[in-house]
């Protein structure tokens, strides 16, 4: 971490993991111990509005590869990449109580050098390859199963799924996901453990 804040200009730090896996906590605790220096952007962000998904017939899909703004997310990336002097990027952020996205959330000053990227499909194939080759450095975020599940299950029913519906939604979309994740994570830099306690 201090030899990418070492280099001269922006770093773009990648988090990737499957869900549930302790990405968010991971960023933010990067983000707290550079907190002068570094701002989190999330690629929850650029979900789909539900309407959208609800258009497309993917709703009940919410969360697979193509329920995002993929390009938008790379030109987000792009801007962030090549910083102009004086201007300020505004990123959206995820808000999970309304299952919306909300534009223009989260500031991003371009003197910031370290940005820290967090989502589920930073290292994947087809449209989402040029995010890759955007980041400096990609962490994957390992966590055993029955955690991740455990962890997922008490988030999804902490915004108002009854754990019936919690975990059919893990075994429909949730798994499903982490399966092409996981694949993908030898494209990461380093691998980090992440267990309870």
């Amino acid at each position: 971490m201090h030899a990418l804040l070492a280099r001269r200009g922006r770093a773009l730090l990648g988090v990737v993991g499957p869900p549930g896996a302790g990405k968010s906590t991971l960023a933010d605790r990067i983000a707290r111990q550079f907190a002068d220096r570094s701002v989190v952007v999330p690629m929850d962000g650029f979900h789909l509005a539900n309407a959208e998904l609800d258009r497309l017939g993917r709703r009940d899909r919410k969360g697979a590869p193509d329920t995002f703004d993929v390009a938008g997310f790379v030109a987000l990336l792009d801007r962030l990449r090549h910083p102009v002097a004086g201007e300020t990027v505004y990123a959206p952020r995820f808000e999970r109580a309304i299952e919306e996205a909300i534009a223009g959330a989260i500031p991003v000053p371009a003197g910031t050098p370290l940005v820290v990227v967090e989502g589920n499909y930073l290292l994947l194939d087809g449209p989402w390859s040029p995010v890759r080759g955007l980041l400096d450095r990609c962490c994957y975020v390992r966590t055993p199963p029955a955690q991740r599940r455990d962890w997922l299950l008490a988030r999804h029913m902490a915004f108002g799924r009854s754990r019936a519906e919690a975990l059919d939604w893990i075994d429909r979309t949730d798994e499903p996901n982490a399966v092409l994740i996981e694949r993908s994570a030898m494209r990461a830099d380093l691998a980090v453990d992440v267990t309870p306690g």
